[in-house]
């Protein structure tokens, strides 16, 4: 842990002056390290107060997502497997490689912006700078089935509902199969991405990114956006801490890990009453669009739809649009 990472975080906690020879034995870093470290914090945006005799005091914290931020929130073993970069194409690219090359399960990559984020079927995730929370997770799982890690997409979606809920004060509803919606607008995208052995079928590793509109306004988004996409922001008019959200993103996640795919009531109840599709005319797209009813969501998530004949059919997969205020959405 860098020695700037472990300065801020002791000083959010501590909330009142104090020394640096105090910071330095609490840390068991010298003087000069902590020097060094306040330095870095000021021109980061940081306001460290300094008083002869009484020591430093934290007054002004920028709404950053940063590994000192999250220090401050989260276990410090659990911080050593996360990464905060500034800038990459893709959370989700970043991480592949870090699997590839052996990462552990529960490594996390976050990002203040991408400059290639990426949703389903390669659509762009529009992903403004400081405003939102982006992140990849790794799972590994073990002994799951290939066909069972279609569940882990719905799993997340509601995790990411309680995250929001738990740090933000407002849960979000999904619609079928992977988006959050405040208002009937989108504020959170799930991309789930799956690598398979060749030889014996079995899955070598899940990367799922989620990105969140945290604190946007109307004009960070795209024109062909606005009638889409939102924010927390936007829906409530408060200011959200992205770093809070974040750190409870990542408690949601940890929990989500240690139950997929067995113990799933818990999330199965949340999904049913938190998932807006139901009850609602939806078209869904493939090879051709059809145009259908959405009856329920059955126990493995899937979404039991009927059409004009009187039939029924389960969806598990694909993209399903809901008729509402703008058309289909």
């Amino acid at each position: 842990m860098k020695t700037k990472d472990a300065v801020l975080a002791f000083l959010k906690k501590q909330g009142s002056y104090v020394s640096g020879e105090a910071l330095g034995e609490a840390l068991g870093v010298s003087r000069a390290a902590i020097n060094t470290a306040v330095k870095t914090l000021r021109q980061e945006g940081y306001e460290i107060s300094s008083v002869t005799n009484k020591g430093y005091i934290l007054s002004y914290s920028p709404d950053a997502i940063n590994c000192g931020e999250l220090l401050a929130l989260l276990p410090a073993d659990r911080v050593e497997k996360i990464l905060c970069l500034e800038s990459v194409d893709s959370t989700n690219n970043r991480l592949r490689e870090m699997a590839v090359a052996g990462a552990p399960a529960g490594q996390i990559v976050f990002a203040e912006s991408q400059t290639a984020g990426r949703g389903r079927y390669g659509r762009q995730f529009v992903s403004p700078k400081g405003k939102g929370v982006y992140l990849s997770a790794l799972f590994r799982p073990e002994s799951v089935p290939p066909e069972s890690a279609s569940t882990l997409t719905a799993w997340v979606a509601v995790a990411i509902c309680n995250a929001v809920e738990k740090a933000c004060g407002i849960r979000p509803s999904i619609k079928w199969v992977n988006d959050l919606l405040l208002g009937n607008r989108k504020i959170c995208g799930i991309l789930t991405e799956m690598t398979i052995e060749s030889e014996n079928g079995h899955i070598q590793h899940v990367i799922v990114g989620a990105g969140v509109n945290v604190n946007e306004s109307e004009t960070d988004f795209p024109e062909e956006l606005k009638n889409v996409a939102t924010s927390l922001y936007n829906e409530t008019g408060k200011r959200y801490s992205r770093a809070e959200l974040a750190a409870q993103m990542i408690i949601e996640l940890d929990k989500l890990a240690k139950l997929w795919p067995n113990d799933k009531a818990e999330y199965l109840a949340a999904y049913k009453k938190d998932c807006v599709t139901v009850g609602k005319t939806v078209r869904i797209s493939g090879k051709e669009e059809t145009v259908c009813f959405a009856k329920e969501i059955d126990d493995n998530f899937g979404l039991v739809v009927k059409f004009e004949d009187g039939t029924e059919k389960t969806v598990s997969s694909g993209e399903v649009s809901v008729r509402g205020l703008y058309g289909y959405v």
